[in-house]
């Protein structure tokens, strides 16, 4: 099938909470968190081709090939479905790199999707969520489309309905790894799960946020600033930390309070991503 797909959208997500519950014998850590999608985030351009090349248009600075999450989707794809074609990819990247938001994960759903339509494939999302959960725990939300409480290593998943308010995100701009946060020896890995219904917006804590902080002096910092605006958070393994705020103006006067040092944006959010349909 020959074409082009342009801005088609990965929007970033936010971890209400996150409590890390334990660690399987694989090394794979468990844990529940819930994941809300935000009107934020990247866009990719797809170009099938006949010659079965998978291929991007410009390449990430400080990503090898072989780390970027939309090659390996796409020939992950590629592979399973024993198809020919090939692609040509662009990435317009606004979600910033290590900082807790998915930005990679994101893509990588986004290259599923598209690339089951572009070539033609007609996989069930069923068969695409199974194939997510081999390149990364985040990537499944983001494929199943629906705001969600996540369990497992974050492959089990059961959609919910979220309030939707405006989150002030903001970027220390530095790189978290999320490997070393969660080897480190201080994490918490017994927190007591709990049930979905006992949810609520006040509920968050985030096991990762005090070992990220201990480490990386620039997100305490951070977190001591807003929280002097409203209830703030770490997203994910960091960086990037929020506040929700239920009326835009005020995350509008909020985002001219940040730290110098520090990038941020305003973004509302969404219960359902933009290419679940």
């Amino acid at each position: 099938m020959n074409g082009a797909i342009l801005g088609a959208p990965a929007p970033a997500k936010l971890n209400l909470f996150l409590h890390v519950t334990g660690r399987r014998a694989d090394g794979y850590h468990t844990l529940q968190t819930v994941f809300t999608f935000i009107d934020y985030g990247d866009t990719l351009d797809f170009v099938a081709t006949q010659d079965g090349r998978i291929t991007q248009r410009a390449p990430l600075v400080g990503i090898t090939p072989e780390e970027d999450l939309c090659l390996k989707a796409a020939h992950a794809l590629q592979r399973a479905s024993d198809c020919e074609q090939g692609v040509v990819i662009g990435l317009n990247k606004r979600i910033p790199l290590g900082g807790g938001l998915g930005g990679g994960s994101s893509d990588a759903a986004t290259t599923l999707l598209i690339l089951n339509k572009l070539w033609g494939l007609s996989w069930p999302r069923q068969a695409l969520l199974a194939l997510a959960a081999t390149l990364g725990a985040d990537v499944p939300v983001f494929v199943a489309g629906s705001a969600a409480f996540a369990e497992g290593v974050g492959e089990i998943l059961t959609p919910m309905v979220l309030p939707t308010p405006w989150y002030l995100v903001v970027d220390p701009q530095i790189n978290v790894s999320t490997r070393e946060i969660f080897e480190a020896p201080d994490l918490t890995r017994s927190s007591i799960p709990v049930k979905m219904c006992d949810f609520s917006m006040e509920f968050g804590r985030n096991d990762l946020q005090p070992v990220v902080c201990r480490r990386y002096p620039q997100v305490a910092r951070l977190l001591d600033a807003l929280n002097r605006l409203g209830p703030a958070q770490m997203t994910g393994s960091g960086a990037c930390c929020f506040v929700p705020f239920e009326r835009e103006s005020d995350a509008q006067i909020a985002l001219r309070q940040i730290p110098m040092d520090c990038k941020g944006f305003i973004a509302r959010g969404i219960n359902h991503h933009p290419l679940r349909d």
